[in-house]
């Protein structure tokens, strides 16, 4: 077996993916890159998700500071989510998830289907 440590994976990268790894949370963030957004427009913007799933989902990321809400008074009341300034700096990062997805995970999907 040899003396090599064993390597614990970094508690950063941990907390990032224990938030953004669960299903929808970066299909939601990236829908609010594009601007904020009414529960309904998120809704409709993220194909199969519950109305539950989603307020789940915004709630964890408010939580997380990285989504806010806001309360329009209506006739109708509305709620518009946006991103903090910490959920606008994943930008860059989901781009770069978004064009290595492009590149590599193509082929996968094709593979699958063959």
């Amino acid at each position: 077996m040899g003396n090599n440590p064993v390597q614990v994976c970094d508690q950063a990268l941990t907390q990032v993916f224990s938030l953004l790894g669960k299903r929808w949370t970066g299909v939601i963030i990236g829908v609010l890159l594009d601007g904020p957004r009414r529960f309904a427009e998120i809704a409709r913007s993220v194909p199969s998700i519950t109305d539950g799933m989603l307020s789940s989902r915004l709630a964890e990321l408010r939580d997380a500071g990285l989504v806010e809400r806001q309360i329009i008074e209506g006739p109708p009341v509305a709620t518009l989510y946006r991103l903090t300034p910490g959920g606008a700096a994943l930008r860059p990062a989901l781009e770069e998830l978004m064009a290595w997805a492009r590149a590599h995970l193509d082929g996968l999907e094709r593979a699958a289907a063959g």
